[in-house]
């Protein structure tokens, strides 16, 4: 099939092409017509003011419908707060220049390099899938991470160990000297290797903390992050204000949002932490917030029809590593009924 391309570009305009293809070496999407926005929108990028080609992409794109749908998604995609986040993963990891070269050599490779990050990151978000932008933003900052109903633990550079939750995953810096590791999603324990002149730092959405040498855990939440120390003394700062900070005790855990923390309460390590061990345990808890829990290793859609089961009281000690199996035995001690469709979606009623 003949390709649904611009016309040819002279040496000037074809700059934004050659990152395209430079970024992406032999790439081209399956949809003709997107494709060909593809190489109009490096196109306009590489020569914004050049008439000719701007009267030649109008021509182009009023010829088909199909055409202005594609160019309309890929200019969409490049404006994309993701967009700058891939960028800056793909320009991090390409070569720096060789030291000795002159300030305007390096500005210019910058530059350059900074140009087919953006064209990699256009053409690898339209090719996965906009759906698919978030996960792939993840895989490309994580050092680890777990798939959905699963956990695995990780020997740290310093020694200290890491415990992925389900669902979950986290990027590190050991560089010169430091001790941090950033949560980016999901579910962490940590248990510390003792070392007072390199502080160990856990960064989430809204929280920091800080230890010398102890065993914990952080969660990050769409609203919170939730802290829980199993073991030792960590101090918990705010992210939005570094300076308002808790300090916590063995048994303890705290909320911290972007306004505010919680009280601290005193917390059930065991219980909380039974997922180290392949396990979730609740008493007297809400049917509804028990299946919130386990609905994270579950990787399809549950949904629940009746508002009075989310109420009914549980109690239970179930492992995790069959979540269906668990939902339906919480779902006979609720008195509900489960109805599985094709996808693996559950409907309790």
């Amino acid at each position: 099939m003949e390709r649904d391309a611009p016309e040819r570009p002279n040496d000037d305009q074809r700059g934004g092409q050659d990152a395209r293809r430079g970024a992406e070496a032999a790439f081209v999407h399956p949809d003709p017509a997107m494709d060909a926005a593809l190489d109009w929108l490096f196109t306009l990028q590489a020569a914004p003011d050049d008439a000719a080609s701007r009267a030649a992409f109008e021509a182009w794109r009023g010829a088909d419908p199909a055409r202005a749908q594609a160019f309309s998604a890929v200019a969409g995609a490049w404006d994309l707060p993701e967009m700058d986040i891939a960028a800056a993963a793909l320009a991090k990891a390409t070569t720096a220049p060789r030291a000795g070269r002159v300030r305007s050599v390096v500005s210019a490779a910058a530059t350059r390099r900074r140009r087919l990050a953006l064209a990699a990151a256009a053409v690898l978000l339209l090719a996965v899938g906009l759906h698919q932008a978030p996960g792939l933003i993840l895989r490309w900052r994580a050092d680890y991470l777990t798939q959905t109903g699963a956990r695995a633990a990780f020997t740290l550079p310093d020694g200290s160990r890491m415990t992925l939750n389900t669902a979950s995953a986290a990027a590190l810096d050991f560089e010169a000297g430091r001790r941090a590791v950033t949560l980016l999603a999901g579910e962490a324990y940590f248990d510390v290797l003792p070392d007072p002149q390199r502080p160990f730092v856990v960064v989430s959405a809204f929280s920091e903390v800080e230890v010398k040498g102890t065993a914990f855990s952080v969660r990050k939440g769409e609203a919170q992050d939730t802290v829980l120390l199993a073991r030792g003394h960590v101090e918990v700062a705010r992210r939005s204000a570094p300076a308002d900070r808790a300090a916590l005790d063995a048994g303890e855990a705290i909320d911290v949002s972007a306004t505010a923390f919680s009280p601290l309460r005193a917390a059930d390590a065991e219980r909380a932490l039974a997922w180290l061990d392949g396990r979730i345990v609740f008493a007297d808890q809400p049917f509804g917030a028990v299946l919130e829990e386990i609905g994270r290793y579950y990787p399809h859609t549950i949904l629940v029809t009746d508002g009075a089961l989310e109420r009914v009281a549980i109690s239970g000690n179930y492992r995790l590593d069959a979540p269906e199996r668990t939902i339906r035995s919480l779902a006979t001690a609720a008195g509900a009924s489960v109805t599985r469709l094709p996808g693996g979606v559950l409907i309790l009623r």
